[in-house]
């Protein structure tokens, strides 16, 4: 499954880019997380609780930003496993400026197997999708902002 979404924040690209480099404010936005634990380097750890349809469970994740170019972009490398299935997937980041805020581009690409995955590919998508408004939602409002001003 790949998918675009673009995400606008009232706020300059550095703040953003703190932001999303603050592992407290990521786990505080991101359903389902109960911690986000650092590993070294830019490795984490995290055990997210996560429901599709019928299928829940519990989720060990390792995250790794690699190709960082502070404040500007950084490729996501995400691995998931869990009674429900597995996940991976890699997302490239990219903040550009838009007037006086900042618009987030992230491109995805997931890959899910075991039970999580026969819940169907659209169904995937849209949770995925909806997941992803929600945490960027989250994290616009801790800058003081509406959210979300456009998802494609």
């Amino acid at each position: 499954m790949d998918f675009i979404a673009t995400y606008n924040f009232p706020a300059s690209v550095p703040a953003v880019w703190n932001l999303l480099m603050d592992p407290t404010a990521i786990a505080d936005c991101l359903p389902g997380c109960r911690e986000l634990v650092p590993v070294g380097g830019d490795q984490y750890q995290a055990e997210l609780t996560v429901g599709v349809a019928a299928v829940s469970g519990t989720f060990e994740v390792t995250v790794a930003l690699v190709d960082l170019v502070p404040p500007q972009s950084y490729r996501l490398n995400v691995e998931a496993t869990g009674t429900p299935g597995f996940a991976r997937g890699t997302a490239s980041i990219l903040l550009r400026p838009d007037g006086d805020g900042t618009t987030v581009v992230v491109a995805a690409e997931v890959q899910a197997g075991g039970l999580i995955a026969r819940v169907g590919q659209r169904l995937l998508e849209s949770v995925a999708r909806m997941t992803m408004d929600g945490f960027f939602g989250c994290l616009a409002k801790r800058l003081g902002g509406a959210g979300i001003l456009g998802s494609s």
